[in-house]
């Protein structure tokens, strides 16, 4: 008679005697676990003891927008939609592709980042003095002792993602694999991690998450990623929320890069903030990257928005429905506020906040 083996019974016989099972599933009860919310470092966007990918061809200045969020981390300033700070915090920065004397420094310098809050990891040393450098795919585990001597990290920024895998970064058992050690880092030291990376080419056409360079490990693994992309035919960018599991994934910020001076007559680059954006991911990404062609209409889109706007301030989001109702395009609203020099004045905060559109 054959007999069953059921979880947590017994091995196969070995030499005709049974053995006890060594492992079986361990269980808990829904019951017995305590709800948490999600902690934030920037509330809707970076949130602690995650993994949050930032994504983006070249030229849209993801480096230089990651700084801007350092600076406001460690100096407690305002988040690129209005909403205050009220934690500053120390930041760990891995970058194979910048120096940290000429590109780093002073682009913190120029975002006014507190300085003293900011760390580089530069290398690795051992007992004796030895130096050597730096592996984030095999040396990340000397990250826990180095953040603990500095009081903890709220933020770690890894520029670029990729050099974290071991094996082939389309691979997802690679790619799986490499990044567990940075998700347990997170979830351990409550620490945000910020990684960087590319668009892989030809990918326009995709959803923006699935247009995340390497295996499709690297979105599913983080619990937000975030896009950044430069317009055609214009300075601005935008970054906005391509997927996340534990927040809205609607919206973005317009954003610059603009050139400065600092230290020594340096000259490096920093960010500047712009409105809000309302939308899905792929709708705004595709307004900025593929710009509308301009709609044939016998009435001027500024004077249409001049008259929408003759009565007072109005909600940019009610704005854009009444010049779309009127045949008119993103470009053309855009166009038209430029050239009106239109007022966008924010109210509220966060998830709250509104920006209303007025004439000079």
């Amino acid at each position: 008679m054959t007999s069953i083996l059921r979880l947590g019974d017994i091995h196969p016989a070995i030499d005709g005697k049974p053995t006890p099972q060594l492992w079986s599933a361990e269980l808990a009860s829904a019951a017995s676990i305590t709800p948490k919310s999600i902690s934030w470092l920037w509330p809707q966007w970076l949130a602690k003891g995650k993994l949050t990918i930032l994504a983006g061809a070249g030229g849209s200045g993801k480096t230089t927008l990651a700084i801007g969020l350092i600076s406001c981390l460690t100096r407690g300033g305002n988040w690129p939609d209005g909403s205050r700070c009220n934690e500053c915090g120390n930041a760990l920065i891995w970058s194979s592709e910048d120096d940290h004397a000429d590109t780093l420094v002073p682009r913190l310098i120029a975002a006014g980042a507190d300085l003293t809050r900011v760390h580089f990891i530069n290398g690795r040393i051992s007992a004796v003095g030895e130096r050597d450098t730096f592996d984030p795919a095999t040396n990340f585990d000397l990250l826990r002792e180095a953040s603990a001597r500095i009081g903890g990290v709220s933020l770690l920024l890894l520029d670029p993602m990729v050099s974290l895998v071991r094996g082939d970064m389309h691979k997802a058992n690679d790619v799986r694999r490499s990044l567990q050690v940075v998700v347990d880092f997170a979830e351990a030291h409550s620490c945000a991690v910020l990684g960087i990376t590319h668009f892989s080419k030809g990918s326009g056409a995709s959803s923006p998450a699935d247009r995340v360079i390497g295996s499709q490990a690297f979105s599913a693994l983080a619990r937000t990623v975030l896009v950044a992309a430069k317009s055609a035919d214009s300075d601005i960018r935008i970054l906005a929320r391509a997927k996340s599991n534990i927040s809205d994934d609607q919206g973005g910020v317009r954003y610059t890069i603009e050139a400065c001076t600092v230290t020594n007559d340096i000259e490096t680059t920093r960010v500047v903030w712009g409105e809000l954006v309302e939308g899905s991911a792929g709708d705004i990404l595709a307004e900025i990257e593929c710009p509308d062609v301009d709609a044939v209409s016998d009435d001027d889109p500024s004077e249409a928005l001049r008259r929408i706007l003759r009565d007072g301030p109005i909600s940019g989001k009610e704005v854009k429905r009444l010049m779309a109702e009127n045949g008119f395009t993103t470009k053309q609203t855009r166009t038209a506020r430029e050239k009106l020099n239109v007022i966008a004045s924010r109210e509220g905060f966060g998830r709250d906040m509104t920006t209303n559109w007025s004439m000079p």
